[in-house]
């Protein structure tokens, strides 16, 4: 009995243009793992002497007993900012992108979504100028009233600050400065929504709306918290617009309207860094790292949400 062995199959030839991309394509995916490492080395080489800082030892210290007593209330105002934007952005954008994606007429609907990322476009800087000019003397007379009607409410209450430049007013800035962000990632993922699911719904007899509860946000869930932590992830970061809105104090309070606002790591680092020199800059750089951690603790806790969601639609 002979045996035979299979014919080896052919070696396929790999062209140079492939091979360019593909190492082009590897070099670039690298180069955002070293630039991180880099990043982040730097952030805890030159972060160690400040973590160990004291007021004796660092002028900038000189209200806070340690480092910790300093950047406590810097990273307190960093994620409550955030936080508070963040709840009045998602619900607008949700809705300004399933107006543009499901309801508005076609030529409205572009106008629309040509404005939108042009808002996206706009400096920083310009913001701030609009919530200190405008904003929050607009404001101030509305935070008046709450505290003299509702200042039983704990967040109300306090003594109103006459300027209006108050950590609302800053988080009011940072809504809208984040709602371009999560209205782009939406509306493009409302638009990806299956036509058959919605044409099957709107089949069976529901609504327009009970299409959209039905189909567009069971499929856009993990894309609509990818663009939350997205617009968290620029709320955290923004320097200059709640450098200018913000009037700042240095205590931790949740109350909204009053003029002792707790500061945030960026605004702080702004505003501290021109006049910083020797150990001082070491604390700045270590508020920098907490920043640095928290960012991406967001950004690693979006991840695996939207990576759950991914398993279990999968399983189901």
């Amino acid at each position: 009995m002979t045996t035979t062995t299979a014919p080896t199959a052919p070696k396929v030839k790999t062209r140079a243009g492939d091979r360019w991309f593909s190492g082009t394509a590897l070099a670039a995916g690298s180069m955002i793992l070293v630039t991180l490492a880099a990043v982040a080395i730097f952030l805890i080489v030159q972060s160690i002497p400040g973590l160990s800082a004291t007021g004796e030892t660092a002028s900038i210290l000189s209200s806070a007993d340690n480092f910790w007593a300093y950047v406590g209330p810097l990273a307190f105002g960093t994620i409550w900012a955030s936080i508070l934007a963040l709840v009045m952005a998602v619900p607008l954008a949700i809705a300004v992108a399933l107006f543009i994606s499901h309801y508005a007429p076609r030529r409205l609907a572009q106008g629309l979504g040509y404005v939108v990322d042009l808002l996206a476009a706009v400096p920083s800087v310009v913001f701030g100028l609009w919530g200190i000019l405008v904003l929050a003397p607009a404001v101030q007379p509305v935070y008046a009233w709450l505290n003299t009607y509702m200042g039983w409410f704990p967040l109300f209450g306090g003594t109103v600050s006459s300027t209006g430049r108050t950590i609302f007013t800053a988080a009011i800035v940072l809504a809208v400065m984040v709602v371009p962000i999560i209205t782009a990632i939406c509306r493009e993922i409302f638009l990806q929504t299956p036509v058959l699911h919605e044409e099957a719904a709107l089949a069976l007899g529901a609504t327009r709306w009970e299409m959209v509860r039905m189909a567009v946000f069971p499929f856009a869930r993990s894309g609509i918290v990818s663009a939350s932590m997205l617009g968290l992830g620029r709320a955290l970061g923004e320097t200059m617009a709640v450098a200018m809105v913000l009037s700042i104090s240095g205590r931790i309070t949740f109350q909204l309207f009053t003029s002792e606002n707790p500061g945030t790591i960026p605004a702080n680092i702004a505003l501290s860094f021109p006049e910083a020199y020797g150990l001082n800059i070491n604390v700045l750089i270590a508020t920098g790292l907490i920043l640095f951690i928290v960012t991406f603790a967001v950004n690693a806790g979006a991840r695996w949400i939207v990576n759950r969601r991914k398993e279990f639609s999968g399983a189901n």
